[in-house]
């Protein structure tokens, strides 16, 4: 085998998958703004009109000139008309005179200034407005949100529905965003069966396969089963080969360790590149990742905790570098809810169940089943916990890292 490193740190891990994935961007695409939430935008937004793009009322009442308005005490003004949301009905008011208004009307010329519904009283064929009212009161002006030609938007960002409705609110009918990379979902062994059929003695139900399925579709990807890849490694060669000349990123549970049946470093070698392969982690220290054909390859260890572990931390740099994305995911952290006791150097990933303490914090409390193929644990819980490398005992009440899935 060529040389590459092998039991690095995950930091330095996620720092090769960026680099390597910087290179293979999957390009962009337009899309119309109501089919572009959750996706990465492509280039940065500019706003091509103020917003609002007129001078509107914040709220139902009347709108007049604060001029007209008497010091210290109220105002009677006559009620020449009403306004409401919509186009701008060419109403004059004069001085004396306020006209009805609805929240988002425009204001009519000679106005500046809106009371409120319920602080008026109406009497005499007008309105009589309360003392105080300072000039542009409940008035939404131009520009006050949004400048035309302002930047709202940067390239990286995931257009979240608040994103998605200000683009609306500008008039953006397209948005350029990443395309969403192509990914292809291998699980190995011949000791797999699929769900519903009998299992003979020695064999075990395929559940990795649905994991990352799951955990792709959360990502909003269209992820491609294929076939349970043989411990043969001349079929193992034909169907990777399919998938790595027609996909941008091949992602595979299982047959990445030292065994005998364990084929995928050794093809990965022979038919493309390992960028790195063991990291120092628990569990998932076996993962591999490379490159064959137009595919990056990562290739997580075949426990069920290990794919999730390896996925949530390894697996979504990759495709979040793929598609340019620098809006960084949330970083949490919570209080154990338990001592723990860390007896090996690799940082570790337990399940746990993660909820609000009741005080304005966050409270983890860890699953005492910490075992890589134990994912009766990781369906009991919500979160991963996170712990650095080194040993120690960690005490309840310690502030840790959290991943919640």
């Amino acid at each position: 085998m060529t040389a590459y490193p092998s039991r690095i740190a995950v930091d330095e891990a996620i720092a090769l998958i960026r680099e390597t994935a910087h290179s293979h961007r999957t390009g962009a695409e337009s899309l119309a703004f109501n089919r572009a939430g959750g996706r990465v935008l492509a280039d940065a937004v500019r706003a091509p009109i103020d917003l609002p793009s007129f001078d509107n009322s914040r709220m139902d009442g009347v709108a007049f000139a604060q001029a007209s308005l008497a010091d210290g005490v109220p105002t009677w003004l006559r009620l020449v008309g009403a306004q409401y949301a919509g186009v701008a009905g060419g109403l004059q008011v004069g001085p004396g005179e306020c006209v009805r208004i609805t929240t988002g009307a425009p204001l009519p010329t000679g106005t500046d200034t809106v009371a409120i519904r319920e602080d008026i009283v109406e009497r005499d064929g007008g309105m009589e407005i309360p003392a105080g009212l300072s000039r542009g009161a409940d008035v939404r002006r131009v520009g006050e949100d949004v400048q035309a030609g302002a930047d709202v938007m940067r390239a990286g960002q995931v257009l979240t529905p608040a994103r998605t409705g200000l683009a609306a609110a500008l008039g953006l009918a397209t948005l350029t965003v990443a395309r969403r990379p192509t990914v292809a979902v291998f699980t190995t062994g011949d000791e797999l069966v699929e769900p519903g059929l009998p299992l003979l003695p020695g064999q075990v139900y395929n559940s990795n396969r649905d994991l990352l399925m799951g955990l792709l579709r959360a990502e909003g990807l269209e992820p491609t089963a294929w076939p349970t890849l043989p411990d043969d490694p001349e079929r193992m060669q034909v169907m990777l080969a399919d998938a790595a000349s027609a996909f941008d990123v091949v992602i595979t549970s299982g047959g990445v360790s030292a065994g005998q049946k364990d084929h995928l470093p050794g093809l990965l070698d022979a038919h493309g590149r390992i960028v790195f392969w063991k990291v120092r982690m628990k569990p998932g220290m076996p993962v591999l990742f490379g490159q064959w054909d137009r595919a990056l390859f990562l290739c997580l260890p075949g426990n069920p905790v290990s794919t999730l572990a390896t996925f949530l931390t390894l697996g979504r740099a990759l495709l979040d570098s793929l598609q340019g994305r620098d809006d960084p995911r949330p970083a949490w952290q919570a209080r154990l809810g338990a001592p723990w006791r860390k007896e090996h150097a690799r940082l570790e990933f337990l399940r746990g169940q993660l909820a609000p303490d009741g005080t304005g914090g966050l409270r983890v409390l860890p699953n005492t089943a910490d075992a890589s193929h134990q994912l009766r644990a990781a369906a009991d819980s919500n979160a991963l916990i996170v712990l650095p490398e080194g040993a120690r005992d960690y005490a309840a009440g310690d502030i840790v890292d959290v991943l919640p899935y």
